[in-house]
């Protein structure tokens, strides 16, 4: 194995694939684009991920539905990477201001789905009643 993390505790792809509910094919196109790289690879090349792995995955997941883009994803998980490591520094309260900035528009989106809950909820009764 080409990674300093003990075999008991990576898992491969298509453990993190069940155990998240993602494709595979999207597992691999966050790789590619660089929101999660896994933490080690097999002599083989096999990817290999850790539980630390699993939940930026699902932090990730839970994102997709709020519609942030690829790019807002990035950021906010390098804002949580930054103030989970400490390392804000001098530039904390900026940091903190990004984040409060992202709970907002989560805020937001999640309003706009109850909503749009609302009149699917609204659209099945009317069917419903015919």
């Amino acid at each position: 194995m080409t990674t300093d993390t003990p075999a008991a505790t990576t898992m491969h792809i298509g453990e993190l694939a069940d155990k998240t509910g993602l494709s595979l094919r999207t597992i691999r196109h966050y790789d590619e684009v660089g929101l999660l790289k896994p933490s080690g690879r097999t002599d083989g090349g096999f990817r290999l991920y850790t539980q630390e792995d699993l939940s930026r995955l699902m932090l990730i997941r839970r994102m997709k539905p709020l519609g942030f883009s690829l790019e807002e994803m990035t950021e906010l998980l390098r804002i949580i990477g930054v103030l989970k490591s400490g390392n804000a520094g001098t530039d904390n309260d900026d940091v903190r201001a990004r984040l409060a900035s992202f709970i907002e528009q989560a805020e937001e989106r999640q309003r706009t789905l109850e909503r749009q809950l609302d009149m699917a909820n609204e659209f099945v009764e009317l069917l419903r009643s015919q």
